[in-house]
C-alpha cells in the first residue's frame, strides 16, 4: 500500500463582496499562493482555500442600493473574485462561498455545539457598531469618535436583544494557547499585540441580528427571528471547506491549518475564532500569519480616497508574474508597504529585465553560438566548481541558496526568499546577480578563442544555474519559472512531476540536448 502523502492546508480570509477586488487583497492571496506552491513542491497534498464572505449588513445595504436581491448581488461579485485565479496565476484548490448550502449547514452545526456548551445566550444590549468593519467598537478603539479604519463611515448605535458568545470565558485558554505555541501568530509583535488585548480582559460579543432589521444571513438554529452575525458565520468556512462536520476523515487529515490574513483581521482570526473552536470542542488553528496594509502614496487603499488599484488591469499592463514579484519582494510580510508605478517599473527593469532576463538570454545565446545550439557536451560533475578567483561559488552555493530560499518561503518571508535569490546572503554565493557577475569575470565570449573546453564548462554551469533559479522562483513566479524551463529545452510537464528536492540536484540538464532560440522574458516598459 503506497504511503499517504503529508498534508498541508492554508486559507486566506474571505473578502467581503461589497466592492471589486483590489490590490491589497491580491497581495494577501498571492502570499498564500506562494506558501501553497512551496508545500506542493515538497510533495505534500495541499488544500488551498479562499472564497467570498457574502452575508452581513453592508452587503445587504449595497444590494438594496443597486436594486438587486442580495443573492443576485453577491453572485456577481463572487464571480469577479473567482476571476482572480487566472489573472493572478493562483493555485487554490477550493473556493468557499458563505452562501453555499454546505457552509450554511456547517455554520448552524457549529452554532449548536457552542450553544450546547453553554457559550451562546441572549441579552439586551447597546453598542456602537462600524458597518465597514462589521465589528462592535469600544470608545477606546475610536479616534475622534470614529472608527480609524473607516473614518468616513458613521458609527451606528445598536439597541436590541441578540445572542452573545461567551468570549470572556476563554481568556485563560487563549493565553495558554499563546504561551504553549509562541510561534502561533507571526510576526512576533502581532502575537504580543493580541496577547495584550486578551490579557486586558475579554467582553462577550454579539453573534446574531434580528431578522426584521437585517434579514441577509444564516438563520439561527431553533430561532427563525435571528440570523447569525457575519463574523460567526464566515469564520466557520475555514473548517466547512474541509467537509466538516460530515467528512471527518478529510477534516482530521488537514486540520489544523494555516491562516494568512491582514492586520485588520488580527482579533477575529487569532482570538475570536480560536475561542469559538475551543467552545465547539475542535483543535485550534496551526498558525496565523498576519500581514500589513498596502498603501498608495502613503494612504490605505480606499474607494473613498479614489486610490483603488485594479489588480487585473495592472497584470494586463505589466504581466502577472512581475506584479507578483513586486508585491512579494518589495513589501516584507507583516509590514505596511507602499505601491507606486515608479517602483514597480524600477523592479521590472532592474531585477527582472536587466537581471534575470538578461542572464537567461545571454547564456542561451552564447551556448547556441559556441556549442552548436546545444547544452554543452561536458561532464556535469566537472562543472560544479566555479572558476578560481571568481565571486560565484557554483553548485555548493546553489545548495546553500536553495536552503535559504526554501526556509524563507516556508515562513511566508517571500521578500527574504527573493532577496537571497537575486543578491545572495549568509554565504550563499550563487545568486542571480553573482551569476551575471561570473559571466563578466570569466568572459566566455573572449575565452572561446583560447580555451573552448573551459567555455563549455562555464556555460553548462550557468545554464544549470538557470534551471535551479526556475525552481527557486516557482512559488513566486510560476509562469516565468515554466518559461525558463522551456527555454532550457526541458519538457515542462515532465519537470513538474518532480519534487523540490528531486529537481534541485546538480546535472538536471542533459549535455548535448537542443536549446531553443532564446525569447525575451521581460519586454521593455516605459
Amino acid at each position: 500500500m503506497p504511503k499517504q502523502k503529508k498534508t498541508f492546508y492554508v486559507t486566506t480570509t474571505l473578502p467581503y463582496v461589497n466592492a471589486d477586488p483590489h490590490l491589497g487583497f491580491a497581495m494577501e492571496i498571492i502570499r498564500a499562493d506562494a506558501l501553497a506552491r512551496y508545500h506542493a513542491l515538497q510533495g505534500e497534498e495541499v488544500i488551498f482555500n479562499t472564497g467570498t464572505d457574502e452575508h452581513g449588513l453592508k452587503i445587504y445595504r449595497k444590494a438594496q442600493e443597486n436594486g438587486l436581491e442580495p443573492q443576485e448581488y453577491v453572485d456577481g461579485y463572487s464571480a469577479k473574485f473567482q476571476g482572480l485565479k487566472d489573472a493572478l496565476h493562483l493555485s487554490y484548490t477550493h473556493f468557499t462561498r458563505t452562501t453555499d448550502a454546505h457552509h450554511v449547514k456547517a455554520a448552524q452545526e457549529f452554532w449548536k455545539r457552542c450553544r450546547d456548551n453553554g457559550d451562546i445566550y441572549k441579552k439586551q444590549y447597546q453598542v456602537k457598531y462600524c458597518v465597514g468593519c462589521e465589528l462592535e467598537k469600544t470608545d477606546s478603539e475610536l479616534v475622534d469618535g470614529k472608527c480609524p479604519l473607516h473614518p468616513t463611515t458613521a458609527l451606528e448605535l445598536i439597541d436590541e436583544e441578540n445572542y452573545f458568545f461567551r468570549f470572556s470565558k476563554y481568556q485563560q485558554a487563549l493565553l495558554d494557547l499563546y504561551d504553549a505555541h509562541p510561534d502561533f501568530v507571526q510576526p512576533d509583535y502581532r502575537l504580543k499585540e493580541i496577547r495584550n488585548f486578551v490579557s486586558a480582559g475579554l467582553t462577550d460579543f454579539s453573534v446574531s441580528r434580528l431578522k426584521t432589521k437585517m434579514p441577509w444571513g444564516v438563520e439561527v438554529p431553533d430561532d427563525a427571528d435571528h440570523v447569525m452575525y457575519v463574523w460567526f458565520d464566515a469564520l466557520v468556512n475555514y473548517i466547512s471547506v474541509l467537509g466538516w462536520p460530515e467528512d471527518q476523515k478529510t477534516f482530521e487529515r488537514f486540520w489544523p491549518g494555516v491562516q494568512v490574513c491582514g492586520k485588520d483581521n488580527l482579533r477575529p482570526q487569532t482570538a475570536m475564532w480560536q475561542a469559538m473552536l475551543c467552545s465547539a470542542g475542535l483543535p485550534n488553528s496551526a498558525r496565523v500569519y498576519v500581514g500589513g496594509f498596502l498603501t498608495v502614496n502613503g494612504q490605505k487603499i480606499s474607494k473613498s480616497l479614489g486610490n483603488v488599484i485594479d489588480p487585473i488591469a495592472l497584470c494586463n499592463e505589466y504581466q502577472t508574474d512581475p506584479v507578483r514579484y513586486f508585491l512579494l519582494r518589495e513589501i516584507p510580510f507583516g509590514d505596511d508597504g507602499d505601491f507606486s508605478y515608479e517602483r514597480l517599473l524600477g523592479r521590472y527593469t532592474s531585477d527582472l529585465g536587466n537581471g534575470l532576463g538578461n542572464l537567461l538570454n545571454r547564456v542561451i545565446a552564447m551556448s547556441r553560438k559556441y556549442c552548436d545550439g546545444k547544452v554543452p557536451t561536458v561532464d556535469p560533475a566537472a562543472c560544479k566548481i566555479a572558476v578560481a578567483g571568481t565571486t560565484w561559488e557554483g553548485e555548493g552555493g546553489l545548495q546553500k541558496l536553495a536552503e535559504l530560499v526554501g526556509a524563507s518561503y516556508a515562513e511566508v518571508q517571500c521578500d527574504a526568499a527573493l532577496d537571497a535569490l537575486w543578491l545572495g546572503r549568509d554565504g550563499a554565493k550563487s545568486s542571480i546577480a553573482q551569476a551575471n557577475q561570473y559571466i563578466q569575470e570569466t568572459e566566455p565570449f573572449k575565452l572561446v578563442k583560447t580555451d573552448p573546453e573551459a567555455v563549455s564548462r562555464i556555460l553548462y554551469s550557468m545554464l544549470e544555474a538557470c534551471r535551479w533559479y526556475a525552481w527557486l522562483l516557482t512559488p513566486a513566479m510560476p509562469q516565468v519559472a515554466d518559461e525558463i524551463l522551456a527555454q532550457l529545452g526541458l519538457n515542462v510537464i515532465e519537470e513538474r512531476t518532480k519534487t523540490w528536492n528531486e529537481a534541485l540536484t546538480w546535472g538536471g540538464l542533459v549535455p548535448g540536448s537542443l536549446l531553443p532560440e532564446p525569447k525575451v522574458l521581460f519586454p521593455r516598459k516605459g
